[in-house]
């Protein structure tokens, strides 16, 4: 398999064993350069074994396919990922295989893990390739993998992989001045202990003759002159407003900033244990969900999700609190002018807009092939039903299908990754020929014959532009960007060409400085880093020995009954926290029916939903671990009540008290101890 010379160009200092960044667009070929570059590899160095991290499960199997037809046959591959079911631990098939391929947290699990056939060392590896590596940074997966790599490198106990970074999209690191992007650059280059990042200079006109852009297009159209839809909504959320007493906070309705504010007054209502605030806050939000909603697509999508959500708080409330029976009075006395007005109403423009995109690009000549971007799962569920019911688009030859992520979700429908892989194969062999998709596809799916791409009202930064962009590879494609004229969504992708022009200022600044000063500069990056995390460390550690775990009282997030304290709690796997106190049956009700999670783990499986049995509050679900049944709590359906208040954490990794990890022998033995003795 030949490579362009800009391939050759990029990957020669990796072949001379040297860490660095390609940096080329997307659609160029990096997979395959770093395909190359594993083989030559495998071939030169003397026990070598390569390990290809990425950050989508469905990327395993893409990169799969172009490293095994690179290998052709001579090393062994293994692909590890979440959905895969009963597998050989990590470690076991590290050590059976030349080269893996998986999504990074399976890699940091195994680091972490005491179990021997699911353990590996970082050093075991002689070259680690990092997809997608502009994620290296702060707290994200890779750069927790990579830290471990600096520490190593700083100590000078033990060999260290090479380190292989791709990316087409450094960004800038929400910097907006040349000093600020460079500095992001440089950071980037520290995390993943960069020799130099790598773009084509000598045969930069080949690559821009070979990867031609698409050609990109502003479909702008004007708001509805009239909107008694959102009007009624906003005069119900006036309503309940006037009931909060709170002259003070912001009416800026239908906003992402406004959403932030009733979250955070939902938070403090419920550390302060002011339940009816919390309950008119959480509505609230309701609310504005319905006016984004309405935003994007129609009034009937808006008020769908209303319906549903107060339909649920009827279904599983068991208790009811004067507030809420007073906002399910409120929705109900009003629902049947708001599905008037939502059938009556005036069209959304902006899918009119889209409407004449795709009755342009579908009725071409040729097999066209598209993906629409949105921003959540539930405007792809609203706009693939659009699709499916809009009179002017039944004669255009459109076969749509959702893409999103395959995390779960309360509000929406999740999608399991076998539905992901079945959705990407459908589109790649043109049985499907539209997606409609949240970002899950902006990065690494390679379609060649996909020529059109619309963002549908994003508001994003320049990394996701460039990445979504990147998904039209055909010749003559068109990337059209959505948008109301004036609004922040357009206002925010032109900032994104600016950044990113600035972010090729800063890759070439940082290229062309001396190589003294550079490396004086990422060693410089590096011992910062390290030292920080270890601060973070100290820092976690003395947050969670702030109060004794028998002083803190668990209360449900909604009633607010004490249900337990944070001495019952234990980690499974180092991640899910469950209640081991038998008592706590006597709080909690399970649903008959398992919760859905279409993926197999090694030990375990999902039991029913678990809700409070005071409230009906949902919160989280039994785990059937090695056949003993647990129940998992969410953390943000729990409030803490500490010596020093009550608090709502955001994560289980942030709670200030100790929590044990799940010893699975002693619990056996506990539970035969307590049946004999009854």
């Amino acid at each position: 398999m030949e490579l362009q010379p800009y391939q050759w160009e990029v990957i020669m200092p990796a072949l001379e064993g040297k860490n660095i960044i390609i940096w080329l667009p997307t659609g160029a070929g990096k997979t395959r350069a770093a395909a190359y570059v594993a083989k030559r590899h495998l071939e030169t160095v003397d026990r070598a074994k390569v390990v290809v991290l990425v950050n989508k499960v469905h990327l395993v199997t893409q990169h799969c396919a172009e490293f095994s037809h690179m290998l052709d046959g001579r090393w062994t591959i293994a692909t590890l990922s979440g959905n895969m079911g009963p597998r050989s631990g990590f470690g076991h098939l590290a050590r059976r295989n030349d080269l893996l391929i998986c999504t990074a947290e399976l890699l940091q699990l195994a680091l972490t893990s005491s179990e021997e056939e699911e353990h590996v060392e970082l050093n075991e590896f002689s070259l680690i390739v990092v997809d997608e590596c502009h994620h290296t940074h702060k707290d994200t997966v890779y750069n927790v993998i990579l830290s471990q790599y600096l520490q190593h490198k700083l100590q000078r106990t033990r060999r260290l992989p090479q380190v292989l970074g791709l990316t087409a999209s450094p960004g800038t690191g929400r910097a907006t001045k040349l000093d600020g992007a460079i500095d992001h650059i440089l950071q980037l280059c520290a995390n993943l202990d960069t020799w130099r990042i790598m773009s084509p200079q000598t045969y930069s006109p080949q690559l821009q003759e070979h990867n031609r852009q698409p050609c990109k297009q502003y479909d702008l159209c004007h708001r509805r002159s009239q909107d008694p839809f959102g009007d009624m909504l906003k005069e119900l959320m006036d309503q309940v407003h006037d009931l909060l007493e709170m002259p003070n906070l912001s009416r800026n309705f239908g906003t992402q900033k406004y959403e932030q504010q009733v979250v955070e007054l939902s938070q403090a209502a419920a550390e302060a244990g002011l339940q009816e605030r919390r309950v008119y806050a959480l509505h609230l939000r309701r609310y504005n969900d319905a006016l984004l909603i309405h935003d994007t697509v129609r009034a009937v999508d808006a008020l769908a999700v209303l319906r549903d959500f107060y339909d649920r708080e009827r279904a599983t409330k068991t208790q009811v609190l004067p507030a809420e029976r007073l906002l399910l009075a409120l929705f109900d006395d009003h629902k049947n002018k708001l599905a008037l007005l939502a059938t009556h109403g005036p069209e959304n423009p902006k899918l009119e807009m889209l409407e004449q995109i795709l009755q342009t690009q579908f009725q071409s000549h040729g097999s066209p092939r598209g993906i629409i971007f949105t921003c959540t799962r539930q405007s792809t569920h609203s706009l693939l039903l659009w699709l499916q019911q809009q009179p002017g688009l039944q004669t255009v030859d459109i076969r749509a299908q959702l893409l999103t992520g395959a995390g779960n979700s309360s509000r929406t429908t999740h999608m399991t990754q076998s539905e992901q892989q079945e959705v990407i194969q459908k589109f790649r062999d043109g049985t499907l020929n539209l997606l409609v998709a949240t970002s899950v596809a902006e990065e690494g799916l390679d379609i060649p014959q996909c020529n059109v791409v619309v963002r549908y009202g994003l508001l994003t930064n320049e990394i996701s532009m460039v990445q979504a962009r990147g998904r039209a590879r055909a010749d003559q494609s068109v990337y059209s960007f959505v948008a109301t004229h004036g609004s922040r969504e357009l206002q925010r992708e032109q900032t994104n060409e600016a950044l990113e022009r600035l972010m090729k200022r800063a890759v070439a600044a940082v290229q062309e400085m001396d190589p003294a000063e550079y490396q004086a500069k990422i060693q410089g990056l590096q011992r910062a880093a390290v030292l920080r995390r270890a601060a973070q460390v100290t820092q976690q550690e003395s947050r969670r020995r702030q109060f004794l775990a028998e002083n803190v009282h668990l209360l449900c997030i909604n009633c607010m009954v004490a249900v337990g304290h944070g001495s019952d709690l234990r980690k499974v796997e180092g991640t899910h926290h469950v209640n081991v106190n038998p008592n706590f049956l006597i709080y909690y009700n399970v649903s008959q029916k398992p919760v859905v999670i279409d993926r197999v783990f090694k030990d375990w499986k999902p039991g029913g939903a678990i809700s409070c049995k005071n409230c009906g509050e949902l919160w989280g679900m039994q785990m059937i671990y090695k056949s003993v049944q647990l129940p998992v709590l969410k953390v943000r359906s729990m409030l803490l009540e500490t010596p020093g208040g009550r608090i709502q954490a955001k994560k289980w990794s942030r709670v200030p008290f100790p929590v044990l990890d799940f010893d699975y022998v002693q619990h056996c033995a506990q539970s035969l101890s307590d049946f004999s003795l009854d």
